[in-house]
């Protein structure tokens, strides 16, 4: 099958393929669902160290480190939509796919802290 494609199209579909691949695990959070949900009042989860945490979040957010996401379901119950956030969007990532696997259905990776802040910025009513 593969020797009916030529060389440089099996290398242009393996590329295409790998960018998904990539796209998918370091993706930067999903923006128009990020808005929905903080137009919700969701809840806002730092999954950053408390190191990291400390050194600067989004107002009203809580740190739940991603080792500890697992651990700590409880904090999530009753909150209809959840906004996971760390420092790339990797581990924000991950904790998604944990509460996700939990049986949480509206949980959005707001990606990096920095994005969240500013789309919850934006939203703020103008002074």
């Amino acid at each position: 099958m593969l020797k009916l494609i030529p060389k440089p199209l099996t290398y242009v579909l393996i590329a295409f393929f790998m960018f998904g691949i990539f796209k998918t695990l370091f993706s930067q959070g999903d923006s128009e669902g990020l808005r929905n949900a903080l137009q919700k009042k969701a809840l806002l989860v730092d999954v950053r160290t408390p190191e990291e945490f400390a050194s600067g979040s989004v107002s009203g957010a809580v740190n739940i480190p991603l080792d500890r996401v697992e651990q700590s379901l409880s904090r999530f119950k009753g909150h209809e939509t959840v906004v996971v956030f760390c420092r790339s969007g990797m581990r924000s990532s991950q904790a998604k796919d944990i509460l996700v696997r939990n049986g949480f259905k509206d949980v959005v990776n707001g990606g990096t802290w920095e994005k969240v802040r500013d789309a919850k910025a934006a939203l703020a009513p103008k002074k």
